[in-house]
């Protein structure tokens, strides 16, 4: 038996139907300092409201999977000290252990499908590191969604990441990658890249057919939704590269490796951005949740 609990609001909705989308955890625990951490997931669960959908923010708090979490709750996690950071392999150790962890993209979807949610916004997924070759530096966001069939909304892959192999690496795996509105696939703070995007759809309603064609099919997995940043929030990359360049090479100076690497290098490029990094970033995730609150609307009246 799961320890699995609802929020009050989702309980509400599934028992009406309603529109729900699944939100991560560990931008809260480890991607802001408090309290504009909790400023921001609170800011884009009231996106999700706005868009007519309800927010289902996902954590484990003292060995039990919470999906959506009160405001009191939330708020504590903002603060809370010594976090897990949750994937795949640890979650379930986690829970039965009583320990208390954020969610990351995969340990989401793993959650979203047992509550039976079927998209999940966030800002960027994890993907293949920059060495791989060497290091196997691989995330497990990419293996999750070729096996479980959550739609993830995302600003592409994270633009320190090796974004070519990470596509190679969802090609291989089966998973469709879909660009939202444009044939580039995005560069997470920025719109544009130099990869074309394998496939492009233009509206919520198409995604959430092709969602539902998969599952008709008995295909597994899920779809990852490249939803470019807004253009207003963007860095172009011609900012971005040089920087990303400088954040790697003080990574590999500093011997960062693992888990370590990826907090590392945002943080570095928050400091060589002189905080637009984290600006942009705010941005785009609220603009993925708004989009996945459209993409939930339609797979409510597909069902």
């Amino acid at each position: 038996m799961i320890p699995l609990t609802y929020s009050a609001e989702v309980a509400a909705a599934r028992d009406t139907g309603a529109a729900i989308v699944a939100l991560e955890s560990t931008i809260i625990t480890h991607g802001m300092p408090y309290p504009q951490n909790v400023e921001v997931a609170r800011q884009v669960e009231a996106d999700i409201r706005e868009a007519g959908a309800v927010p289902a923010t996902i954590a484990v708090i003292d060995g039990t999977l919470h999906i959506g979490l009160e405001d009191d709750q939330l708020a504590a996690l903002g603060q809370a000290k010594g976090v897990a950071k949750l994937s795949r392999a640890d979650m379930a150790a986690c829970i039965a252990t009583g320990g208390t962890g954020a969610t990351t993209v995969a340990a989401t979807m793993i959650a979203a499908q047992l509550a039976g949610i079927e998209v999940f916004a966030t800002g960027g997924i994890g993907g293949v590191h920059k060495g791989a070759e060497d290091s196997f530096d691989i995330s497990a966001d990419l293996m999750e969604l070729a096996q479980t069939a959550v739609t993830v909304v995302a600003a592409g892959a994270k633009a320190i990441l090796d974004v070519d192999k990470t596509l190679e690496v969802l090609e291989t795996q089966g998973v469709p990658v879909i660009t939202y509105g444009q044939d580039a696939f995005p560069a997470f703070w920025s719109r544009g890249s130099k990869l074309k995007s394998p496939l492009r759809m233009d509206s919520a309603e198409q995604i959430a057919k092709a969602h539902k064609m998969r599952g008709a099919m008995g295909l597994p997995g899920g779809q990852l939704i490249a939803n470019p940043i807004p253009e207003s929030a963007e860095i172009p990359t011609t900012q971005m590269a040089p920087i990303i360049a400088t954040a790697q090479a003080d990574a590999n100076q500093a011997g960062i490796s693992g888990k370590g690497v990826t907090p590392y290098l945002l943080q570095r490029i928050f400091e060589l951005t002189e905080g637009k990094s984290l600006e942009a970033n705010i941005a785009l995730v609220r603009n993925n949740a708004r989009l996945a609150s459209e993409i939930a609307l339609q797979l409510r009246s597909l069902a």
